[in-house]
């Protein structure tokens, strides 16, 4: 494992938080999550956008976001106008953001406002990156389903064994990166959820500097889970073995230069 040194050199300061949250028929939980983010991040007085991707919903996911933004300034709904998919989403938010810290967040409430906040410090602390683990000291689930969370072990174990990272929550989507990061991984080519490997992945093999917190998550309330493990197996499998490709055989051809 090669983690970031405990005290990196200090980078300009951050000055906007951009989350990006693509959302998919998520008409149930929309407002709430957007809701409650912005109203922790305000109080924790963090200069934020809140960028929400419309991804082909059929439901009144689209109608509730263009309610809110009426009275949350920060809200800025977008429509992934293009193929659709959870990569092609989030990518479609990371072209619209203006921050120089991201944070990948689901809609579906799952994921913590307060580890947003704890994310945005320590990105502030000169990290490049981010990562949270539900399965560390200190995180935790909810009501994970027991076929997925086995599933999820498997592969977390598979990548450790790839990469050699120790990073034991690779597959979580929920993380953050300074705007260089997402900018020196590109092109993301990721259509699918196999993007949240995909990203940090590249960024650990591309030499950006990273950290690790424990996170908590809970399982959905509202709607129904987008993740279909039979279809993403192979897709994961294609990333996991480009990334890795890169590694040992490009030169350090897309290495992080000083």
């Amino acid at each position: 494992m090669t983690p970031a040194p405990d005290n990196p050199p200090a980078p300009a300061p951050l000055k906007l938080l951009s989350v990006v949250i693509p959302a998919r028929d998520e008409e149930g939980c929309i407002a709430s999550t957007v809701e409650h983010l912005h109203v922790e991040l305000t109080l924790r007085g963090i200069a934020h956008e809140i960028v929400v991707v419309d991804d082909g919903s059929s439901d009144r996911t689209w109608e509730i976001l263009d309610s809110l933004r009426s009275r949350i300034a920060e809200l800025q709904p977008v429509k992934n106008e293009r193929l659709h998919g959870f990569g092609r989403a989030v990518i479609c938010g990371l072209d619209h953001a203006k921050g120089d810290a991201i944070v990948i967040m689901m809609a579906d409430e799952s994921d913590d406002c307060r580890d947003v906040v704890r994310y945005w410090e320590k990105l502030n602390e000169g990290h490049d990156c981010v990562f949270g683990s539900r399965f560390m000291k200190g995180g935790g689930v909810i009501d994970y389903p027991r076929f997925k969370l086995f599933v999820n072990r498997l592969a977390n174990f598979f990548l450790r064994v790839l990469f050699r990272h120790g990073l034991n929550d690779t597959t979580n989507a929920f993380k953050a990166y300074r705007r260089t990061v997402i900018e020196g991984c590109r092109p993301l080519i990721a259509p699918h959820f196999n993007l949240t490997v995909e990203l940090p992945l590249k960024a650990i093999v591309r030499g950006f500097s990273w950290t690790v917190i424990p996170i908590t998550w809970r399982n959905r309330r509202h709607g129904e889970a987008k993740l279909k493990i039979r279809e993403m197996g192979s897709r994961y499998l294609f990333i996991c073995l480009y990334v890795w490709l890169e590694k040992y055989f490009s030169r350090g051809d897309y290495k992080k230069r000083p």
